[in-house]
C-alpha cells in the first residue's frame, strides 16, 4: 500500500474525521459565489473521499475525480472517477474538457504544483473557471506542517502569480475564512 492510499485510509479515517455538513455548505455557497450553472462539467481534482465532488453532483453539475485512490467509490459509487498519480501522469482528459476545475487543500502537497495548474488550464475550457483553495500561510503558519505531507506554502501573491504565469485571466487571491 502506497503513502497516498494509507494517507487517506488514516488521516481520513470516517471514525477519526466523521462526514459533516461542511462539504454541503462549502459548495453551496462556491456555486452561488462563482454563478455557477447548472450540468456544468466540473473536475475535482485529488477528490480524496469525494463529499464535495458528490455536492457538487447533488447540485445538477456533473462530476468528474481524479485521484490516486479510489476511496471515494466506497461512499459514493455515483461519481465518475478517474485514477492517476498526479505528482507524475497528465490529467487523464481531453482539452476543454470541464467547465469548472475545483481543488480544496491539494496544490500545497506537491513540490512542484505548476504541473497541476498548468493541467487544469490545459483541460479547462476557454471561459471555464479554476477554484483553487489552499491553507494560506499567513494564517496557518504555526501548524501548515502539522501534516507532514504538506510541501509547498501559499499565500495570496503566490496563488496569484502561479495562476498567472498559465495565463488564467481575470484571476481573484482572497483569504478564506472556512466555513464552521
Amino acid at each position: 500500500m502506497t503513502l497516498s492510499k494509507n494517507y487517506l485510509k488514516n488521516i481520513y479515517d470516517p471514525i477519526q474525521k466523521p462526514f459533516t455538513n461542511y462539504p454541503k455548505n462549502l459548495i453551496n455557497f462556491i456555486i452561488k459565489k462563482n454563478n455557477i450553472k447548472d450540468n456544468s462539467r466540473v473536475l475535482d481534482v485529488c477528490c480524496g473521499r469525494g463529499e464535495f465532488l458528490n455536492e457538487f453532483i447533488l447540485n445538477g453539475l456533473e462530476g468528474h475525480g481524479v485521484d490516486i485512490d479510489d476511496i471515494c467509490l466506497k461512499y459514493f459509487p455515483k461519481i465518475k472517477y478517474h485514477q492517476a498519480d498526479l505528482s507524475k501522469d497528465p490529467f487523464p482528459f481531453e482539452d476543454n474538457f470541464f467547465d469548472v476545475i475545483f481543488s480544496k487543500s491539494v496544490i500545497e502537497h506537491f513540490y512542484y504544483p505548476e504541473s497541476i495548474i498548468q493541467e487544469s488550464y490545459r483541460v479547462l475550457k476557454p471561459g471555464g473557471k479554476i477554484i483553487t483553495l489552499t491553507p494560506s500561510w499567513i494564517h496557518n503558519k504555526d501548524s501548515f506542517y502539522d501534516d507532514f505531507t504538506h510541501k509547498q506554502p501559499f499565500n495570496k501573491t503566490s496563488i496569484y502569480d502561479l495562476h498567472k504565469i498559465f495565463q488564467f485571466k481575470e484571476i481573484k487571491a482572497d483569504y478564506f475564512i472556512q466555513l464552521p
